[in-house]
């Protein structure tokens, strides 16, 4: 588990810079403005098709089904692959062409206060992009099955090709095509990067088939394990969502300025929640088939301590160095002073809810690892639904910081209930250790977190933003250490001494 968490941690944050890159060009071609709106406004549809053809079910219902039929035998394991491979493929095909037929009236429905020129712009886009999903979640199928013989390169690197297809094509193209050489960039990456790469990996080690059978019976019992995930909304999922939507209704920009704080606040998220809980969704699930019921709940427990620790302390450090970091990534062309300090406030909001949003991606776990679908999604769907007046409210009065705040709220609430649920239901993970190594880390952040900030001086220009940045994020990594050596929660030393194992030449002691 923490040899492919490394790897994908190290996949996630090299595909972190890439996507800085991608959107520091967008925002040094188009600022804010009614392109950049248009080009985010034109992922709605493909994300939401994503969503509802269960693309992320791929690794929470079909990889255990598909494991557990592997080990019973081989033949009905392809039967089982070819099944899914053909019947979501086909699936996916004609609601991608349905939704492209449809984009027009679909855009405007939830875009009402587009003027008629960014309309039009995201409905192209949106046309360009949909198919993008076709090639998400049949080459996402591929990778289950790979991640099931224990092999995670593919991805760890599938995200890297598809962002260099997006950063080509928004060099290559954007100076002829406008914002829209992005959205063809997107469209290639995803043909080379989420279905290419698993597709090579798999072509030796995997019968590769296709065949359409609704009525399989497999193929039923997976519907059964998805049919929460699809049926459901989490707050994880859908805050972006409602960034859009009710970004949309703030005025040309809205929706650009939170979409470029949420893609800085969520690195951490990706680096540390994502990754973490992506390899430990076998090792849970392995645990569990094994009748090891407490030693799950306690590695669940440890790796949480861990998490909450380390969202802390990279949320706090992101609220500290937020406007250097701004500037550096994307005040240059049109996006101007103004805009990064707009996008600055914005990722000091979302930074509070980065722990949140680490412990919430491992959390679910508890549930996911027992085969249990359905009650996070009751869960998860009663906190988006729910926050939903608390988007209108705190947008209403207080604009896109609102917004922003509102997701943050509801994220914190959604996250402890997961877990207070988790304790109740199943006898574990235990609470008190995972609260008290939060509270440590939060006395260790706001130590760093004063100490980066009295040496981040606003210092004019890149050079003057990579002055500031270098001397807080020194000052925090230094108060950091400190705190994490004297008073930080072991989980967590454990955790960082195995990191630093794992780095260019240190050598893993032997024996």
């Amino acid at each position: 588990m923490a040899a492919a968490a490394a790897l994908l941690a190290s996949s996630v944050l090299l595909s972190r810079v890439l996507g800085y890159l991608r959107e520091a060009l967008l925002a040094y071609y188009f600022g804010a403005s009614g392109p950049a709106d248009a080009y985010y406004a034109a992922f709605q549809l493909p994300d939401l098709l994503n969503h509802f053809l269960a693309a992320g079910a791929l690794s929470i219902a079909f990889l255990p089904l598909y494991t557990q039929v592997r080990e019973r035998n081989e033949a009905e394991a392809d039967h089982l692959l070819a099944t899914m491979l053909g019947n979501l493929g086909l699936l996916a095909a004609v609601v991608t062409a349905a939704m492209a037929l449809a984009a027009g009236p679909l855009i405007a429905l939830q875009f009402p206060a587009f003027d008629p020129a960014t309309h039009a712009l995201t409905v192209r886009l949106t046309r360009i992009v949909l198919p993008a999903q076709i090639f998400f979640l049949v080459g996402g199928v591929v990778q289950a099955s790979l991640l099931a013989r224990g092999r995670f390169a593919a991805a760890a690197l599938a995200p890297l090709v598809y962002n260099v297809g997006i950063v080509a094509g928004g060099v290559l193209l954007s100076p002829w095509l406008g914002v829209e050489g992005f959205a063809w960039g997107a469209l290639v990456g995803a043909a080379l990067g989420p279905f290419g790469c698993p597709w090579l990996d798999a072509r030796r080690r995997v019968r590769l088939a296709a065949r359409v059978e609704p009525l399989d019976r497999e193929f039923r019992r997976y519907l059964w394990l998805a049919i929460p995930v699809v049926a459901g909304f989490t707050l994880l999922t859908v805050d972006e969502w409602y960034g859009r939507w009710f970004g949309g209704t703030l005025g040309v920009g809205a929706i650009a300025l939170l979409s470029y704080a949420r893609r800085l606040a969520q690195a951490p998220v990706a680096v540390i929640g994502q990754a973490v809980a992506a390899a430990a969704q076998p090792a849970l699930a392995n645990l569990w088939a094994a009748g090891r019921g407490e030693e799950l709940d306690r590695v669940l427990g440890t790796t949480l301590r861990a998490l909450l620790s380390m969202g802390v302390l990279a949320g706090a450090a992101m609220l500290a160095l937020a406007e250097p970091f701004v500037a550096i990534v994307y005040q240059r062309g049109a996006f101007t002073a103004a805009d990064a300090g707009e996008t600055a406030r914005l990722l000091a909001v979302f930074c509070a809810a980065v722990p949140a949003w680490v412990v919430q991606q491992m959390a679910v776990r508890a549930f996911y690892a027992r085969g249990d679908t359905w009650r996070p999604m009751f869960l998860g769907s009663a906190f988006a639904l729910g926050a939903v007046p608390l988007y209108l409210a705190l947008g209403e009065r207080f604009g896109v910081v609102g917004v922003a705040a509102a997701g943050a709220l509801a994220m914190g609430a959604n996250a402890v209930a997961t877990l207070v649920y988790a304790r109740w239901r199943y006898g574990g993970p235990a609470l008190a250790p995972i609260a008290t190594a939060g509270l440590r880390a939060l006395a260790i952040a706001a130590l760093a977190a004063g100490a980066a900030a009295w040496c981040v001086a606003g210092r004019p220009g890149t050079l003057g933003a990579l002055t500031d940045l270098a001397l807080g994020g020194a000052a925090f990594a230094a108060v950091a250490g400190v705190g994490i050596a004297s008073i930080g929660d072991a989980a967590l030393r454990d955790a960082l001494r195995r990191i630093g194992r794992r780095l260019p030449g240190r050598r893993a002691p032997q024996g």
